[in-house]
C-alpha cells in the first residue's frame, strides 16, 4: 500500500530567545505559522526491504524520518517500508523541513500499524526527533514555549495574509547565532500582539538587513 502526504513548512512570526539555562539550552517563545510550501514524503509497504530514497544530496541517509520510524518501533511492530522524500523546502533554511517531514511520517506510521498512539507517546517521540516537530503533530498557527514542547493551537487570521518566502544566497550557522545572542543582555521578550519579530535578527548577517529593507522598500507589511 503506498501513503502520501504533504509536509508543509513553518515560519517564525515571533521568536524570542531566553538565556541559556543549567540544561545547556535556550528556552523560546514562538508563534509558528504553516505555509502552502511543502515537502511530498511517499511510504510504500509490501517491501521486502526498507529503505530510503531522496533526490536531494543535502539529506543525508540518517535524517529526521530514519530517527522517527527507529523511535515509533520501540512502541509497536512496524513492517519493512520504502520512504521517498520529494525535498521541496530547503534545507537548512529555518522553515522546519526535516520537523515537518518526521511529523507526518509519525501520522503516516499510526495509520500503517493501527496503532494510535497517546498524544504523550506521540509528543515523547516528537521531541525525540526535535524540538519542532512537535508542533508539526499540530500545524496551522501555535504558540511555542519551552524548548519546543509546549504548543498551544491559535486561531488563522481572518482574512489570511500572504507571506512571501525569500531565501539569501548565504547561510547562518545556528550554533553560532545562539553564541552570537549570549554574548549580549537582552530581554526575554513575552508574547504581545506585535507578531514578526525575531531575536536572531540582532546578530545576523548585514545580507539578511539589506533584504529586509529591500522587501520593506517594494510594499511589505513586516518583514
Amino acid at each position: 500500500m503506498i501513503y502520501r502526504a504533504e509536509c508543509q513548512a513553518k515560519l517564525n512570526l515571533f521568536l524570542a530567545v531566553g538565556p541559556r539555562d543549567a540544561s545547556g539550552y535556550h528556552p523560546l517563545r514562538s508563534v509558528f505559522q504553516s505555509v502552502s510550501l511543502a515537502d511530498r514524503l511517499t511510504v510504500e509497504t509490501g517491501v521486502a526491504q526498507g529503505e530510503f530514497l531522496c533526490h536531494d544530496p543535502a539529506v543525508p541517509s540518517e535524517n529526521t524520518l530514519t530517527k522517527a520510524l527507529r523511535l515509533f518501533r520501540e512502541y509497536t511492530d512496524v513492517p519493512e517500508v520504502r520512504i521517498t522524500l520529494d525535498k521541496r523546502i530547503p534545507a537548512q533554511s529555518g522553515l522546519g523541513g526535516g520537523s515537518s517531514d518526521a511529523g507526518r511520517l509519525i501520522a503516516i506510521l499510526q495509520e500503517i500499524t493501527g496503532r494510535r498512539l497517546s498524544e504523550r507517546e506521540q509528543r515523547e517521540i516528537a521531541s525525540a526527533v526535535g524540538s519542532d516537530v512537535p508542533f508539526f503533530l499540530v500545524g496551522g498557527r501555535a504558540q511555542i514555549e519551552g524548548y519546543g514542547e509546549r504548543v498551544t493551537p491559535l486561531d488563522d487570521p481572518d482574512p489570511l495574509p500572504w507571506y512571501v518566502v525569500v531565501r539569501p544566497p548565504f547561510g547562518c550557522s545556528t550554533p553560532e547565532m545562539y553564541r552570537a545572542l549570549d554574548r549580549f543582555e537582552r530581554p526575554f521578550l513575552r508574547f504581545g500582539h506585535e507578531l514578526v519579530v525575531n531575536d536572531f535578527e540582532s546578530v545576523a548577517p548585514w545580507g539578511c538587513l539589506q533584504l529586509k529593507a529591500a522587501l520593506l522598500a517594494k510594499g511589505a507589511r513586516e518583514a
